[in-house]
């Protein structure tokens, strides 16, 4: 009798993490260069750090509010408010031990056996992996003949009344693509008069390259179903320090604060006043660099003749590879092998006809990615 049988069927559901499996890949090659992760490449900002250190010296190391210290929550609440509008307080608050923590939670707190979540594909694969180890049903809708928007017709066909909850990324992973008001209006009237929540990933919302730019958020006549999941981890540069929050009407807050609690207890304490720091450093610093590098690598692409469409935000870019008649899998293998850099498939996020580049790299492993890269490309087409 092997008792690895006798486990939780949904762990039999969900599969490791291909991004990382091909990272994995990428540092067993040697010489190989990686645009694979979406790692920012800058230091967490010093005072950050530095608070750290402050709180370690004042021995703030004990147990903390399940949801994060009071001090923090408030921060978030005033600076959810005077930057993008957000009318929550900090009893509607959650720290979370990152983005992560923060969808698992949201999705267990609203999931019964069998609930459906529309997932717009391509898409992060942790949202598919989730629900289902929530015991929910993912429904892929793909947006990629749609340039990523969304097609009423399309959406309208794909809820059904098992529909629990639809999750939106914007701007996304992996396009970079920001959803336009057209588009968050068909979400809208596709929800508005049905019991469905709205949980809006706006981790890369502050890391944007366009004037206007509007969340799912902002549509507080839905505020009883409206869930914002927040992260530190990338516009801050914090992806080690895993620190997140979660921010929902006060009676969706209080039942998704027991999952939390039952969790991980609470964040690390020493990290808490670090973070209110955190919100007060301007990340338009390093999204000026990103916005150089993403310029940088579509004119490489241009000159490739490789399709992609320009991302607005984010630090990833999504390229078609219908060309070359072959999977995302056996495109970005090969690569590795044969060009020694790795991206990731787009198969990983629903997509197998793209691949995605990060580019949250060093100025050298991006120029000297592309130069593979096109080596690589002009090697394909000379196969043909």
């Amino acid at each position: 009798m092997e008792m690895k049988n006798f486990l939780n069927e949904r762990v039999y559901s969900v599969s490791r993490s291909p991004i990382r499996e091909f990272a994995a890949l990428a540092q067993s090659v040697e010489g190989c260069l990686s645009m694979t992760l979406g790692e920012p490449d800058f230091d967490t900002p010093a005072q950050v750090n530095a608070q750290v250190d402050v709180a370690l010296a004042n021995h703030e190391t004990h147990y903390i509010h399940n949801c994060g210290s009071l001090s923090l929550r408030k921060k978030i609440a005033q600076f959810e408010k005077e930057r993008f509008g957000m009318d929550y307080d900090e009893n509607e608050v959650i720290v979370t031990t990152g983005a992560t923590e923060a969808i698992y939670t949201a999705f267990y707190g609203i999931l019964n056996p069998g609930d459906e979540v529309i997932i717009f594909t391509p898409a992060f694969l942790l949202y598919e992996e989730v629900v289902k180890l929530c015991g929910g049903k993912p429904v892929l809708m793909n947006t990629t003949d749609d340039d990523f928007q969304i097609n009423a017709e399309k959406l309208n066909a794909y809820i059904t009344d098992k529909t629990k909850a639809i999750i939106i990324n914007t701007p996304n992973n992996p396009t970079g693509c920001i959803l336009n008001k057209e588009s968050l209006d068909v979400i809208y009237n596709a929800v508005k008069d049905k019991p469905i929540f709205v949980i809006c990933d706006d981790v890369y919302r502050q890391l944007i390259y366009v004037e206007e730019y509007h969340s799912f958020m902002e549509y507080r006549d839905l505020r009883d179903r409206l869930i914002l999941v927040q992260s530190f981890s990338k516009p801050y540069a914090m992806t080690g320090w895993r620190m997140g929050y979660l921010m929902c009407d006060a009676p969706i807050k209080e039942r998704l604060e027991l999952v939390h609690q039952y969790l991980i207890t609470s964040t690390p304490a020493p990290f808490q006043k670090a973070c209110e720091v955190a919100l007060d450093f301007d990340p338009s610093v390093f999204t000026e660099v990103y916005k150089k590098r993403r310029d940088y690598l579509l004119d490489r692409l241009e000159k490739m003749g490789i399709e992609v469409t320009k991302p607005e935000g984010a630090f990833y870019v999504f390229p078609s590879i219908k060309e070359f008649g072959m999977s995302s899998s056996e495109f970005c293998t090969r690569m590795i092998y044969e060009a020694k850099l790795a991206v990731t498939p787009g198969f990983c996020f629903g997509s197998d006809t793209n691949f995605r580049i990060s580019y949250c790299c060093s100025d050298y492993v991006l120029e000297e990615g592309m130069n593979r890269l096109e080596a690589f490309i002009n090697k394909l087409r000379n196969e043909k």
